[in-house]
């Protein structure tokens, strides 16, 4: 049995205060698990569409990561936002409560668990709006202030919901990233900041200790490291963040699978081990799951890993 789903804890602990006392598990890809289920995301909007045709799919996910052992749950936000929906014929009001939504059924299912469990709210890149790969690449050709824009209307929406934290996670660039940490510094939520990165640089091929370096003082970032990338990638970018920040490290990469944006397939092997984890931790890792197509199977595997021996 999973120590998380039988430990005494205190109530109203939040997410920081349990990163400072050990490591804390997050869900995995949650657009594979809807995949799983049956749903289909060749939309534009992807697994955000799920949230106004079934949103029932959604909770369901969320749920099958809970039972999993995952204490922290991600949002079916990282596609969602005014414009996106405003392309389907959303408006405005109807596209709030959407985003708002998508915090409520993750609260749902992580209640309906009956443990410890924190809901985090994706805030994902102005790329995976755009919806054509270039949350991979960053550099839009968009200024710190407009991206700042773009992204303000959303967070508040999001942070207006009730998480306990708001992700902004796959972030390409650095400049992206000082918009969004300008975007939030107005509300009262904690927040992790995670980069997609690429053979130990950003994916627009920035050295990370500069990427990381962005939070080094800013006491509302609870975390930091990365997110959606090759799991080997993952291992070097936990070192450098704990080293430039002295923060606890964030890290959920990928399955190790590669994406053909061409057919729209996953190629090739997974390369994601559970056992991997032990040397995260020892790195400064303390929020720790995985991302695309890694599933509520792995999530399980890693909690196994993270509990403690038997007689301890």
């Amino acid at each position: 049995m999973h120590p998380a789903r039988t430990q005494e804890v205190p109530p109203g602990r939040t997410l920081g205060d349990a990163l400072a006392e050990g490591t804390v598990l997050l869900d995995g890809g949650l657009s594979n698990q809807l995949e799983a289920q049956g749903c289909d995301l060749s939309d534009a909007l992807w697994s955000a569409r799920l949230l106004a045709d079934a949103p029932q799919q959604i909770e369901a996910a969320h749920a099958a990561y809970a039972r999993a052992g995952a204490q922290v749950l991600i949002t079916a936000s990282y596609q969602a936002t005014f414009e996106g929906f405003g392309r389907r014929g959303i408006g405005r009001a109807r596209a709030a409560e959407l985003m708002a939504g998508s915090v409520a059924a993750a609260r749902r299912a992580g209640a309906a668990a009956g443990r410890e469990f924190w809901v985090a709210a994706s805030v994902g890149p102005y790329g995976a709006m755009l919806a054509d790969g270039s949350e991979y690449r960053g550099r839009y050709g968009l200024t710190v202030r407009e991206l700042e824009r773009f992204h303000r209307p959303r967070v508040e929406v999001l942070a207006s919901a009730g998480p306990d934290v708001l992700a902004l996670e796959t972030v390409p660039d650095i400049e992206e990233a000082e918009a969004l940490l300008r975007a939030v510094e107005d509300f009262q939520v904690p927040v992790w900041l995670s980069f997609s990165v690429a053979d130990g640089l950003t994916r627009a091929g920035q050295p990370l200790a500069e990427a990381f370096g962005l939070v080094a003082g800013v006491d509302q970032v609870v975390a930091v490291g990365v997110n959606c990338c090759d799991p080997a990638d993952a291992d070097r970018a936990v070192e450098v963040a704990s080293a430039t920040t002295a923060k606890p490290v964030v890290v959920y990469p990928n399955s190790g699978e590669k994406w053909d944006a061409e057919g729209r397939t996953w190629t090739g092997d997974g390369s994601f081990e559970p056992s991997r984890v032990r040397a995260w931790q020892r790195a400064g890792a303390r929020l720790v799951g995985g991302c695309c197509r890694v599933g509520p199977s792995t999530i399980a595997a890693l909690a196994d890993q993270l509990a403690p021996p038997p007689g301890r």
